[in-house]
């Protein structure tokens, strides 16, 4: 298990950045290795996001030793959805089957998980968010159909999509964490058009399901002074509580979305109007 640490910026600070710099600071292109687990911790509202790629044997982690806790999860929660081909997924012996798309809820207090695919041949790519908690919550996987799908945008607009929630209050409890995935319809390259804000959360994205040549042009920063990263399939961004997010891609693509902060209120947004962004 390989950890690397993030200690975030402020607006004012990525006035100064160029693309290299604003890309080692909120991009995250190395989460997903074969027969690895790797995670970047984040001081960002103290996010750890993960990727692990089982093929020929299964993965373990769940020591705290580079946090500073007996355990990964002595005192965070955690979502993993799977965004590969079926995988197994045990959290201290108790086994859980993930489909493509399906998301297990991990409740603070878990000390060993281990992961692996059904085929070496279609692995699974496990894609986790952990957050601090401070309540005991049961494990829960939730399968794709289980979750709530909510539909926005319009075609006319190029914006139209599905998205699905999962860790949720309406779906499956959490501490603080957040976590769903969001499917642009055919035809469809915006996502989360028009931009808003959320001052009392920050979110990460993981674009996944866009083609080796396709990218999205991921839009941050103030709406006043924006910035943006370019990213390829299974690329993460991470996007603080004073940044916009929004992006448009050149091809068909998905992402899921994880969230933590002072609530689990999904509409406490602030919209931005189009013509407010330079």
């Amino acid at each position: 298990m390989t950890m690397k640490v993030l200690y975030g910026a402020g607006p004012n600070d990525i006035k100064t950045y160029d693309t290299a710099r604003l890309r080692a600071e909120f991009l995250m292109e190395d989460l997903f290795q074969a027969n690895k687990v790797s995670f970047t911790y984040t001081h960002v509202d103290r996010l750890i996001l993960g990727g692990a790629v089982p093929t020929s044997s299964t993965l373990s982690f769940g020591s705290g030793e580079e946090i500073g806790t007996p355990f990964l999860l002595s005192a965070r929660e955690m979502g993993i959805a799977n965004l590969g081909g079926t995988g197994v997924v045990s959290v201290d012996g108790k086994s859980f089957t993930l489909e493509n798309r399906d998301v297990l809820y991990v409740g603070r207090g878990a000390q060993e998980i281990s992961v692996a695919s059904a085929s070496a041949d279609k692995p699974a790519r496990f894609y986790m968010n952990s957050v601090p908690a401070g309540a005991d919550i049961p494990h829960r996987l939730i399968k794709r159909a289980e979750s709530k799908m909510l539909t926005f945008g319009d075609p006319k607009r190029a914006n139209l999509r599905n998205l699905r929630m999962y860790i949720h209050p309406e779906v499956t409890p959490s501490c603080l964490l957040l976590l769903g995935i969001t499917d642009l319809a055919e035809g469809s390259v915006w996502n989360t058009m028009p931009p808003h804000l959320h001052e009392r959360r920050m979110e990460a994205y993981c674009y996944f399901d866009l083609p080796e040549e396709e990218r999205v042009i991921h839009l941050m920063g103030r709406p006043e002074e924006t910035r943006h990263l370019v990213v390829k399939n299974l690329d993460a961004v991470l996007s603080p509580a004073w940044s916009i997010h929004m992006g448009a891609g050149t091809g068909p693509y998905a992402f899921v979305w994880g969230m933590t902060g002072e609530n689990q209120e999904y509409n406490d947004v602030a919209p931005v109007a189009l013509s407010e962004l330079r």
